[in-house]
C-alpha cells in the first residue's frame, strides 16, 4: 500500500490556541494511524483505554466499533485512505473534512470516493466523542451505503 501522509503543518492555522493545536495534532495522529496506516494495534495501544462515545449509529459504541468497521474496510479495500483537506478547531472540538477513497487510482479524483466531515471532542488529551457525516460521491459507493445502511448499532443518536 502507498501510505498517504497528512501534512499537519499545511493544515494548521496560526489563529488556533495551544489547546486547539494540541487537540488537532491528537486527532491527526488518530486519523493517520487508523485511516491511512491501518495500524490498529497502535490505535488500541494509544487510544484504547479512552472513553469513546460513537454518534455514528451504524457502528458499535466505543473505539472497538470504529476499529471493527475500518479494519474490515481496510481488508476489503487495501488502498483505503483519508485525504484530509481541512481541519477546523474550536476549543475541544476538532472538525476534519476529508476525501476518502478505496482505490489508489481514485485518489485526488473529486468524482470518486466519499466526502466526509468528522467531528471529535477532545478532553484532557483524549478523544472522547465522535460524530460524522458521510456523503458517497459516485454510484457504486452510493449503492454500497444503501446496502449496509439502516441498522442502528448504538443508542447515542446522531446528535
Amino acid at each position: 500500500m502507498d501510505t498517504l501522509k497528512i501534512n499537519f503543518q499545511e493544515l494548521k492555522r496560526d489563529t488556533w490556541t495551544e489547546e486547539e493545536t494540541n487537540n488537532a495534532k491528537l486527532v491527526v495522529d488518530f486519523i493517520q494511524n487508523i485511516m491511512n496506516n491501518h495500524d490498529f494495534d497502535y490505535i488500541r495501544k494509544t487510544f484504547g483505554t479512552h472513553k469513546y462515545k460513537q454518534h455514528n449509529q451504524s457502528m458499535v459504541d466505543g473505539l472497538e466499533g470504529v476499529l471493527e468497521v475500518i479494519s474490515g474496510f481496510a481488508k476489503k479495500y487495501q488502498d483505503y485512505v483519508y485525504d484530509v483537506k481541512h481541519i477546523y478547531a474550536d476549543g475541544s472540538f476538532i472538525t476534519v473534512h476529508s476525501h476518502a477513497t478505496n482505490n489508489k487510482k481514485h485518489r485526488g479524483n473529486p468524482k470518486k470516493g466519499l466526502n466526509i466531515m468528522d467531528v471529535w471532542k477532545v478532553e484532557n488529551g483524549e478523544i472522547i466523542e465522535h460524530w460524522d457525516a458521510v456523503q458517497p460521491i459516485h454510484s457504486s459507493m452510493r449503492f454500497l451505503f444503501w446496502m449496509i445502511g439502516g441498522k442502528f448499532k448504538n443508542n447515542n443518536t446522531y446528535f
